[in-house]
């Protein structure tokens, strides 16, 4: 199969298209022949040799596919076999999805939301799952409260935004540029904030007449930290999820204290294949129903051949680009 390697960490250049074999599925996996991959910010982080696959993950880079079953590997009592050769599914996977096959446990495969073309859900599950686990599971959000989205025009922030105003919530977000706030507004933000333009924690305040946000889903890290908190309405969360600034600050207990302020944050591909699944099935009871009746959309920018993973890279850190990247293998095109 083709296979897009990262030949040594380095600049978009060094994702260098490969034969490799075809890999065999273990026990509890299928095997997909991938029809599309998605491209996301950590694909970038590993690539630069600061984000390496876990153990036992594959080191091709691309941690979401989506794709027809072409194998199975043995059962496990581990969990109960669902999946048929022939069955069209999406999937989160740990690494190796920019190839044209790819190994999946079973947990992590989803049914490709009815409405939605097998190629545009490949831009589901990375995003979907880590906005569904850290906005509704870990900072349990619901109608009636109010979030801030960092980086409101990115997979993530696309995701968030739509999924917020779908259940209820009033949804701030913050963008670099005016179209970029308009199109997140058109997903349902409340409001959209040009930082470049204003300062953001006083267009929060103005916003919400004083009171701060109920919970605020940062992609930014160090820079914002301390921002973040003056954000926060009292007993607000603040949901880390990236480190774009860096891992590293300071900042004052006393204001953590005074607002009763929770500080939370996960990442995704470390975690067990269990837990990983039990994601999906919560995703699959409480938000495929909205992809299926387009009340949500993975929005897609732009699909460029497997081969061109470089040029895809290089778009995505131009920050021109507004929602998902995708990938197809040029056997599936």
């Amino acid at each position: 199969m083709i296979a897009i390697e990262i030949s040594q960490p380095g600049g978009p250049e060094v994702l260098t298209p490969v034969n490799r074999p075809t890999p065999a599925p273990a026990a509890g996996e299928v095997l997909i022949r991938v029809q599309a991959a998605g491209v996301n910010r950590p694909d970038i982080l590993q690539r630069l040799g600061r984000y390496p696959p876990p153990p036992g993950a594959s080191d091709i880079p691309g941690l979401e596919v989506a794709g027809t079953v072409v194998d199975i590997g043995p059962a496990t009592e581990a969990w109960e076999r669902r999946w048929k050769i022939g069955d069209v599914l999406c999937a989160l996977v740990g690494g190796g999805g920019y190839a044209e096959y790819c190994v999946v446990p079973e947990p992590q495969c989803l049914p490709v939301p009815r409405s939605v073309d097998v190629v545009t859900s490949a831009a589901i599950p990375e995003t979907y799952f880590t906005v569904w686990t850290n906005l509704f599971q870990r900072a349990r959000l619901h109608s009636g409260q109010t979030l801030l989205v960092h980086g409101g025009s990115s997979g993530i922030g696309t995701t968030a935004i739509q999924l917020a105003h779908a259940f209820g919530a009033t949804v701030y977000t913050t963008a670099g540029s005016q179209k970029k706030c308009a199109a997140c507004e058109q997903l349902g933000a409340d409001r959209a904030i040009n930082y470049r333009e204003m300062d953001f924690v006083q267009a929060v305040r103005d916003l919400t007449s004083g009171r701060g946000v109920d919970i605020i889903l940062d992609i930014i890290g160090a820079e914002y930290f301390e921002r973040n908190l003056a954000c926060l309405a009292i007993d607000g969360c603040l949901v880390q999820i990236g480190l774009q600034s860096g891992a590293k600050t300071e900042f004052n207990l006393t204001t953590l204290m005074h607002k009763r302020l929770t500080i939370t944050g996960s990442t995704l591909r470390i975690r067990s294949v269990l837990e990983k699944g039990t994601i999906a099935r919560d995703l699959e009871h409480n938000v495929w129903p909205m992809l299926e009746s387009g009340r949500v959309a993975p929005v897609i920018c732009e699909t460029l051949p497997l081969t061109q993973a470089g040029e895809a890279h290089r778009h995505l850190e131009s920050g021109e680009v507004i929602g998902k990247i995708l990938l197809i293998p040029d056997a599936s095109s």
